[in-house]
């Protein structure tokens, strides 16, 4: 069943990569990842699909959960833990599943994925349900983890999906609602999907997400504007959106943070229409959470 796999097959064009010099084996692995963007651009529908039913989900109050094992699981947890700092987002929001639990972060739980009942249980754990979004990852399609967690997310009313470089099971997909295979071929390095398969992976759950947060407005043009504060750096980021956008000065950009309770987003409002905090927040409200729609003005210009 292995040698069936897409993820599992040999690479022809790196048999001999044992001989190779270094920059050999640099141009050969470029060679190979440069095939990755085709794959996730055939992709295309599927994740716009993906990023409406993460929308609609949201929206409802409802929470897109990752499950995955080894550099699969990594991959969503990495992706939900990014999106706090980034967007501004709940932790609950966006959450990160991974066969082995915390452990298998940082070392290898690889029997974990076949102990199928774990995943389900883990969807119980979660309290998933009708509002919810559940994408499994796995890159050769066939993670017991996975398929047991998705099952059981279909049981409890949640909408469900897949991330796979290779071709799941046929009753597995008959299953979801949304099926994305960026299929990138034989690894460099037979059966390790840390490479093609892995940066597939992050390109699609990157664009799932990003493009769900911009649709509930998440970023003005693409400026960020729902970033959270938490360090120096993303305070230097948060004034100068506010100088660039408001033509304000670095003073005037902190006082109206201070007044917009630190929100990049709510001081923009503020200032544009010239209202208090809880008005920009009624605005913002009934414009679903989208700047342009709560304000007149457009973003300021791109100069190159």
């Amino acid at each position: 069943m292995n040698a069936l796999r897409a993820t599992e097959r040999r690479n022809p064009r790196t048999a001999s990569i044992d001989l190779a010099s270094p920059l050999e084996i640099v141009d050969v692995i470029n060679a190979e990842d440069s095939r990755v963007p085709e794959a996730v651009a055939s992709q295309r529908e599927q994740v716009a699909r993906a990023i409406e039913i993460a929308e609609r989900s949201f929206r409802a109050g409802g929470r897109l959960f990752y499950v995955g094992a080894g550099t699969s699981g990594r991959l969503g947890v990495l992706d939900a833990s990014e999106c706090p700092p980034t967007f501004g987002t709940d932790p609950e929001m966006v959450q990160g599943i991974i066969a082995g639990g915390l452990p298998a972060l940082t070392r290898s739980q690889e029997g974990a994925e076949d102990v199928a009942e774990n995943g389900a249980r883990e969807m119980d754990a979660r309290g998933v349900g009708e509002k919810d979004f559940v994408l499994g990852i796995a890159a050769s399609g066939t993670t017991p983890y996975v398929h047991a967690a998705l099952r059981r997310a279909a049981e409890l009313g949640a909408s469900t999906g897949i991330v796979s470089c290779s071709d799941p099971p046929g009753d597995v997909v008959a299953g979801l609602d949304i099926a994305i295979l960026p299929i990138v071929g034989p690894e460099v390095v037979t059966g390790s999907t840390r490479l093609k398969a892995g940066t597939a992976t992050k390109l699609v759950l990157n664009l799932i997400t990003t493009g769900a947060m911009i649709r509930l407005g998440k970023t003005y043009g693409n400026l960020m504007v729902d970033l959270r504060a938490t360090n120096n750096k993303l305070k230097d980021r948060s004034e100068r959106i506010i100088i660039e956008v408001c033509g304000v000065s670095r003073h005037e950009a902190r006082e109206l943070l201070a007044a917009a309770d630190a929100s990049v987003k709510t001081a923009i409002v503020m200032q544009k229409l010239e209202v208090t905090r809880d008005q920009a927040l009624a605005a913002l409200d009934r414009a679903n959470g989208v700047i342009r729609r709560a304000v007149p003005d457009a973003p300021p210009p791109v100069i190159e």
